[in-house]
């Protein structure tokens, strides 16, 4: 990933999740425990070449998080960034026995659905892929990618790493 140009930046060791599904304000972690999480998390990054100082944006796991995340996140120096909601690309996480379960059309055609309905496209947009999914799910939606990639890139979209879409002139 490195050596290609990716963009690798923290999740989380053990996936914690930070805020209650219904009551966002309350917290199921401390601070301590949070922190220590992100340390672990980049000091097993560090073992691949990818320091804290060149990867500073943070997606919360469950990309489910609140204001006290949002602040201990930038005292650690970094950046708390999420995906731009409306195209599912996210819910390729599901597996088939879930209620929300979107199959990889499903997806796929979510996507450009929203491309095709949103004045500006999907220009700035953030999509989240997983590149490791529960082997339940069988219909990897990352094996659409190429096709993706193929039918924005024909209708004129060029992509960015994340570093170059966030980063101020």
């Amino acid at each position: 990933m490195k050596k290609n140009g990716h963009y690798l930046g923290a999740h989380s060791d053990k996936h914690l999740l930070y805020c209650d599904w219904n009551k966002r304000d309350s917290l199921l972690v401390t601070k301590d425990e949070f922190e220590n999480d992100l340390s672990t998390n980049y000091k097993m990054m560090e073992r691949f070449g990818f320091k804290k100082s060149n990867t500073q944006y943070f997606l919360p796991p469950y990309e489910w998080y609140n204001d006290k995340i949002t602040e201990w996140t930038k005292e650690m120096g970094l950046q708390l960034i999420n995906f731009t909601s409306g195209t599912r690309s996210n819910a390729d996480y599901t597996t088939p026995d879930e209620k929300n379960y979107r199959s990889s059309e499903e997806i796929y055609q979510s996507i450009i659905n929203c491309e095709s309905s949103n004045l500006a496209g999907l220009n700035g947009f953030m999509l989240l892929v997983h590149i490791g999914t529960d082997p339940k799910r069988t219909d990897k939606f990352y094996n659409r990618l190429p096709q993706l990639i193929a039918a924005l890139k024909a209708k004129g979209y060029q992509f960015q790493t994340v570093e170059g879409l966030l980063k101020a002139d």
